[in-house]
């Protein structure tokens, strides 16, 4: 038997220990406690790894009260257990130990009510850490998975299939993973990535691209698909392909500058400017890219995509603010741009004091050119063309600094 490492953080997730509102407080519970299991895994992985499976069985129990609508706890559960289980899987476990494991995530997983630990039985071929483990482990759900998957009826359901295709795909039981994913009436890509796995395991890489894009479908994931995909291409040194076909689209974050900085990461024999202009055509709204060009010092670009896009106000601002110093000129057009897109209405929100800031900075810009007066003019006539509070407000404030001066 293992000691398990001792953390600070076991009453933290005793049953029921948080409330409805809870969701904030257990993220950071969360966090807190994959950080001490990381650090203690590198004195002591197999401990660590013990206190890995406890909080991974710990966290339907202690989280089961709380509202989860926000998405926050789910996306907080999703990124631990992918911290978490690397940890497992590379602990230097003896059989009897990560049988013990294997054999608490399973109970752990049949009373999840959420399924929060859905991503364990993705990982379950790897956590079995051998391919003989995982053939047994296939063969105790082969045939509940199969029978589900022929019955006609509709909502036909096996909690634990993923740990079924997990298993044959470790235990390279290739053709198995293949024939059996073939009985499902309504193919999923959740599923079908194994089949994807295994054909690719065994360098069959045209039909495992052929295979995941046949999975596309409604509800289906096109942009995780995309990256599947991808990142088969990448691998078997066909990046051309890769960019054409699915950079542009199994990259996409949050913002455009997450986007284009991923593409760059993946393709730097690739152009900023080509990627730009290519990620500008592809998403209808060149406006979104202003920061990742201004970001990659393309400023002629980001300008570009200002003019002829919807770049929010307060981005533009930030620019104009951001350039005086090294580039005036930039300094002057982005907050041109800036002001403009705020009378017009464009942007989230916008305040009072974002319209002001926006004046000052282009102002200032004006100052190191020596243009102040006839910016000042063109301010006035622009804010008298787009009547509003905001114009109206913009209007004082520029009076006011002309009397000022």
């Amino acid at each position: 038997m293992i000691s398990r490492h001792k953390s600070t953080f076991n009453a933290s997730f005793r049953s029921n220990a948080f409330g409805w509102r809870g969701s904030q407080l257990a993220c950071q519970r969360l966090k807190g406690a994959v950080t001490e299991i990381r650090k203690a895994a590198k004195t002591d992985p197999v401990a660590a790894a013990d206190s890995a499976v406890w909080l991974m069985e710990r966290i339907w129990p202690a989280f089961q009260r709380i509202d989860t609508s926000s998405g926050a706890l789910g996306a907080a559960v999703c990124w631990a257990l992918e911290q978490l289980a690397p940890l497992v899987i590379a602990a230097p476990a003896d059989r009897n130990t990560r049988d013990a494991w294997l054999d608490r995530l399973r109970e752990a997983i049949e009373v999840d009510g959420v399924e929060y630990l859905s991503p364990v039985g993705d990982h379950w071929g790897e956590l079995c850490g051998s391919a003989e483990v995982a053939s047994l482990w296939a063969d105790r759900f082969l045939s509940r998975v199969r029978m589900a998957w022929s019955d006609p009826r509709p909502g036909c359901y096996v909690r634990g299939s993923n740990i079924c295709l997990s298993s044959l795909l470790a235990a390279g039981r290739h053709q198995e993973l293949l024939d059996v994913l073939a009985l499902r009436r309504f193919p999923s890509w959740f599923d079908r990535r194994f089949g994807v796995k295994a054909l690719v395991s065994q360098g069959r890489v045209d039909e495992a691209l052929a295979y995941a894009e046949a999975s596309r479908g409604l509800n289906q994931p096109d942009s995780a698909i995309d990256a599947a995909c991808e990142e088969i291409l990448l691998a078997a040194g066909r990046t051309r392909q890769a960019y054409e076909r699915y950079a542009l689209t199994a990259n996409q974050s949050t913002t455009g500058l997450a986007t284009f900085r991923a593409i760059q990461r993946k393709y730097p024999e690739r152009a900023s400017r080509e990627v730009l202009a290519d990620l500008a055509a592809a998403s209808g709204e060149p406006g979104r890219w202003f920061a990742a060009a201004k970001d990659a010092g393309l400023l002629d670009l980001a300008l570009e995509f200002a003019r002829s896009g919807r770049t929010d106000p307060r981005t533009l601002s930030r620019a104009s603010r951001d350039l005086l110093d090294k580039d005036p000129n930039f300094s002057l057009q982005a907050g041109r741009w800036a002001i403009q897109r705020i009378l017009q209405g464009d942007g989230y929100e916008i305040t009072v004091l974002d319209a002001i800031d926006a004046c000052r900075h282009l102002l200032a810009a004006a100052q190191v050119l020596g243009v102040a007066s006839q910016v000042r003019t063109e301010l006035f006539a622009f804010a008298e063309d787009h009547p509003g509070e905001l114009s109206s407000i913009l209007i004082r404030q520029l009076s006011a600094d002309a009397m000022g001066h």
